[in-house]
């Protein structure tokens, strides 16, 4: 499997691990990462990003945000003789719920860069902090995001 394309399949397992409300997973993607939030604060490793998650994420009676990330635009950059990599892409975030149709709730921009470890490529930093247009994110998040 070429390099853009594992890179891009990180990507999608992102969103597919969050649409079914599997954390855990989630953050274990994140294991080796620096993570830049809003606020410039910056957070690191599996630990603090599944805590950031469980304190923002409402997790339905179905087990899942009952939402889907769709990824999109990936520019994929690698360097195969350093073994890094960047990757700047879209993201669309819409939800349904009982009481909310469904419908766009959120879109931003992900800028990570990548890490190729014992032949695998992982997450080495992700910056959160490019949230774009929000709509109706009260049945999303648990906190407000401003």
């Amino acid at each position: 499997m070429s390099a853009a394309t594992a890179i891009t399949n990180l990507l999608y397992r992102y969103a597919e691990l969050m649409d079914a409300g599997e954390l855990e997973q989630v953050a274990a993607l994140f294991a080796h990462a620096q993570v830049t939030l809003g606020g410039g604060r910056v957070v690191e490793e599996a630990a603090p990003m599944l805590a950031q998650w469980q304190a923002f994420v409402r997790i339905y009676p179905c087990g899942t945000p009952r939402t889907r990330h769709v990824i999109t635009n990936p520019i994929v950059e690698v360097d195969e003789v350093a073994g890094t990599a960047s990757c700047r892409s879209v993201y669309t975030v819409f939800q349904q719920t009982p009481d909310l149709p469904l419908q766009a709730i959120a879109s931003g921009r992900y800028h990570d860069s990548f890490a190729r470890v014992d032949g695998a490529w992982r997450f080495a930093t992700r910056d959160y902090s490019m949230l774009d247009y929000t709509g109706d994110l009260s049945q999303h998040l648990l906190l407000a995001v401003g």
